[in-house]
């Protein structure tokens, strides 16, 4: 056929051979080109007009097809188009070897499809339309294959010379990126802190349930911490990485911004206080701790406790200085940004370094915590003054028959506790089963031949042998018992010589009569009285005004005069209480117990007060009830709320002091009635008659004012003339 063209036309010899070997090295399946392959040839009317009639097989198989006695017949199969289709892609697969035989019918290799394919491409005589429309397929195709070459040959470069090294301006790019993304991470832990803990607490606390300074002292100023970053920094982060190709620089946002980072001075340095009071109301008020517990079992806080959440401002100034030290590694010396990112890593280091401390102790708070909840929640670990000094499983042999049992020990710088792993479906969970004190702690080897590496831990409450999985984890074992006895005997060694000089300085006979020399808190760790150790959450330094011991707040809870002070009231140690006043301090807090304010009897009252009488009562908008109220002539300036004249508990105190007085009728409230409010308070009452309305509202009145004296005179004349009201009222 070629031959032919090439008589007819008068092509040159060069260029049919050309198309020739086109055609004869073609893949099979790459014959749709057809046309573009014949763009090579000159198009004479004729030729043109024989070019566009005919078209490639239309299996599209690339198998050899022959001319025989001038019909084009094939020589393929239907089995030919699944080898030619698979042929197409052979470019996209890994090559197989000569002879594979896959489903029992072997395949040819490249060599003997080449030489198959050899052969002149039989032709087949199309519409003009079909044709027009099957040339753009075979151009689309043809287009998709050679990307598809381009993206594999690629690829094989990438393997051959391995990834390609970040830029510089990309790794820049990466570090603001970074601190955009934990930016907006901890803008919704702020969130959390402020919008919903803070915000449920102080909700509540209006209702009187309990003070409103106590959520103002556990969140200090989170609120000017999250309006910050959420409202400036947060923003212009996020404005600045949207422009990052035509401004690459976060040196002049952090120069701008880092000046108010000072404000986390003020949340470091209240953050013991914070927890001392989070913990202390936590245990003291019921509804606080259910508001509490609410919010930590919502998704958002991540099974995350409010004190792990309130950690994160302590943390995230240093993580500020962290990246910013990696965007400055990675700046050029002459980029146009350095000189304002090195100006704000001066400021962020200097608000670093008085976080840096509080960090430390947050980190080891925060292991604690773990710990803690891993223990069940039973031990009382969590203290800024406890260290985790070692942990890890171990096995411990049992003193009749020397039986192995698997242990796990929490090595701390004061007790050493004795675990047992127990089933639980999240994280590992432990019931301690021994505690052993470090105080007077022994470690010594042991020779077993049939348990290697053990050694003994001889306490007060217990002696242990115990078994390492090796000789150098026995080793481990022994010298972190070692370190830690030798530091706790040093700090007892200090506690003692303090104890000593006060014992000294200050006599039994002098004792009340003259100041004592207050012992230095920087001189004891542990307190004078019970030898717990003393921490910043639970139990903080307090000094004995009779002997000047440090002692611990459960140790000073005791009041006596002092004749040094004018024999004024002050806080004395429990055994300076017995030495004043010959008591025992056991007599004096279960007395204290019997006199707790609202444990005084109604009757004891009723006797001796300005005004007392059935009411009906309501605080905010609650139901009305009938309550037994007293205003006691010792304590003139609180209203007592019993249910019933001879209850032995009061239901309910109000401190009158700062209340102001509403007794203008009001067409909800019962007839005869008036209101006591302060700040979010509103305390409402009824009376059974105007005159009873009147008797209280005398005395009330003076009393919110403090003026005693004249509460005194208020109260007689009204004792005089009768102001006990026991009648019935009802609504």
């Amino acid at each position: 056929m070629f031959d032919k063209l090439k008589k007819k036309d008068g092509v040159k010899s060069g260029r049919v051979d050309m198309f020739r070997r086109s055609a004869v090295r073609r893949r099979s399946g790459d014959g749709h080109g057809l046309p573009d392959l014949l763009s090579v040839l000159p198009k004479p009317a004729h030729l043109q007009s024989a070019v566009t009639s005919w078209e490639v097989c239309s299996g599209r198989c690339g198998a050899a097809v022959t001319e025989m006695n001038g019909e084009e017949k094939h020589q393929h199969s239907s089995e030919d188009h699944r080898t030619g289709s698979a042929a197409a892609a052979a470019p996209l697969r890994p090559p197989r070897p000569p002879g594979d035989v896959t489903d029992g019918r072997r395949l040819e290799d490249a060599g003997e499809r080449e030489v198959r394919n050899s052969g002149p491409i039989l032709l087949q005589r199309r519409s003009d339309s079909d044709l027009r429309t099957q040339t753009e397929k075979d151009r689309t195709l043809l287009l998709h294959r050679e990307q598809e070459t381009h993206i594999n040959a690629q690829e094989e470069n990438m393997e051959e010379d391995g990834p390609k090294e970040e830029t510089n301006e990309q790794k820049l790019y990466k570090v603001a990126n970074e601190l955009l993304l934990t930016e907006r991470a901890y803008v919704t832990r702020l969130y959390l802190l402020d919008q919903v803990f803070c915000a449920k607490l102080t909700q509540e606390a209006a209702k009187g349930t309990f003070p409103v300074d106590v959520v103002k002292g556990i969140f200090c100023n989170v609120a000017c911490i999250y309006a910050f970053h959420s409202q400036f920094l947060l923003p212009d982060l996020e404005a600045r990485m949207c422009q990052w190709e035509s401004r690459p620089r976060i040196g002049d946002i952090l120069e701008q911004h880092a000046p108010f980072l000072r404000m986390y001075a003020e949340y470091v340095k209240n953050f013991d206080n914070a927890m001392d009071l989070l913990k202390q109301w936590t245990e003291r008020s019921a509804q606080f701790s259910a508001i509490i517990q609410e919010i930590q079992k919502q998704d958002i806080c991540g099974s995350l406790t409010l004190q792990h959440h309130m950690l994160e401002p302590v943390q995230r100034v240093p993580r500020y200085e962290l990246l910013l030290k990696d965007y400055l590694k990675r700046l050029p010396p002459d980029a146009p940004d350095r000189s304002q990112a090195e100006k704000s890593l001066q400021t962020i280091s200097m608000a670093a370094t008085h976080s840096n401390s509080a960090i430390r102790k947050m980190e080891n708070l925060k292991k604690l915590m773990e710990i803690y909840e891993s223990l069940g929640g039973e031990e009382d670990i969590v203290n800024a003054s406890n260290e985790l000094i070692k942990e890890g499983q171990i096995l411990k042999l049992a003193a009749r028959n020397t039986s192995a049992m698997e242990r796990y020990l929490y090595l701390f710088n004061n007790i050493l506790l004795v675990c047992v792993p127990k089933f639980s479906l999240v994280g590992q969970r432990f019931t301690v089963r021994t505690r052993v004190g470090i105080e007077g702690i022994k470690v010594v080897e042991t020779v077993n031949d049939a348990y290697p590496h053990t050694f003994q831990v001889s306490g007060k409450e217990r002696t242990l042998e115990l078994q390492a999985s090796s000789e150098q984890d026995k080793d481990d074992w022994i010298k972190a018992f070692q370190q830690t006895i030798e530091t706790f005997q040093k700090k007892n060694e200090t506690f003692k010589s303090a104890s000593k000089e006060a014992e000294e300085d200050v006599s039994t006979e002098e004792l009340g009569r003259r100041a004592p020399r207050w012992i230095r808190d920087n001189e004891v760790t542990m307190c004078m009285k019970c030898k717990e150790p003393f921490n910043a959450l639970t139990r903080r330094r307090h000094h004995c005004r009779a002997c000047g011991y440090v002692v611990c707040w459960r140790c000073s809870d005791y009041k006596t005069t002092l004749e040094y002070d004018g024999n004024r009231m002050n806080k004395v140690c429990k055994d300076c209480f017995s030495i004043l006043t010959g008591r025992t301090a056991s007599e004096e807090r279960s007395e204290a117990k019997k006199r707790g304010i609202l444990e005084i009897e109604a009757a004891q009252f009723s006797g001796s007060s300005l005004v007392c009488g059935f009411l009906l009562y309501s605080e905010k908008a609650r139901p009305w009830q009938r309550v037994w109220c007293v205003i006691p002539e010792k304590e003139a300036v609180v209203l007592y709320v019993y249910g019933a004249p001879q209850d032995v508990k009061a239901q309910s105190t109000i401190p009158l002091l700062g209340y102001s007085v509403d007794d203008a009728p009001r067409a909800m409230d019962p007839p005869c009635s008036f209101r006591l409010c302060q700040s979010k308070s509103l305390h409402s009452f009824a009376c059974e008659s105007e005159e009873q309305k009147r008797r209280w509202l005398q005395v009330i009145r003076v009393a919110v004012t403090g003026d005693v004296a004249e509460l005194q005179t208020a109260g007689s004349g009204d004792l005089a003339n009768g102001s006990h009201d026991s009648g019935p009222h009802s609504i």
